[in-house]
């Protein structure tokens, strides 16, 4: 039996909206004492430190990318008042691009970001490749 890593995705649904799901990654790779996924191609990483008070506007996701919280916490803030608040350690791979032909309207597409607490935000982003995505909608 393959042991399971839950990934926590920021999609744009069709609708055009930005809204989470989890999909289930399965680790039958490695041994039993440290079971691996299978590998997958990125296309490099980039490093992000934003301050106390950090806050962004309405965005989409430019590129598919993990983004890995190193130090600090992260809120995600939906269109729907929706939200998820991400710790050190912890991870979501963001997705909600705008969709194909789409002129972004900030009532309607993306998310917001911000900085939570008194220590200031490190993130890691790894972009996917492009071939690698392969993203739907539930």
């Amino acid at each position: 039996m393959s042991e399971l890593f839950t990934k926590t995705i920021l999609y744009t649904a069709q609708s055009g909206h930005a809204l989470f799901k989890t999909e289930e990654v399965a680790l039958n790779e490695g041994k039993p004492e440290a079971r691996l996924s299978a590998l997958k191609p990125s296309a490099g990483y980039q490093l992000r430190k934003s301050p106390v008070g950090f806050k962004s506007e309405f965005h989409c996701t430019g590129a598919p990318q993990w983004v890995f919280i190193l130090s600090g916490e992260m809120h995600i803030g939906l269109q729907s008042g929706e939200g998820k608040t991400f710790k050190a350690g912890e991870h979501f791979y963001s997705a909600d691009t705008l969709p194909a032909g789409a002129t972004f309207d900030p009532k309607i597409h993306g998310h917001w970001s911000c900085q939570v607490g008194s220590e200031p935000l490190v993130t890691l982003f790894l972009r996917d490749e492009p071939q690698a995505q392969g993203l739907s909608s539930p």
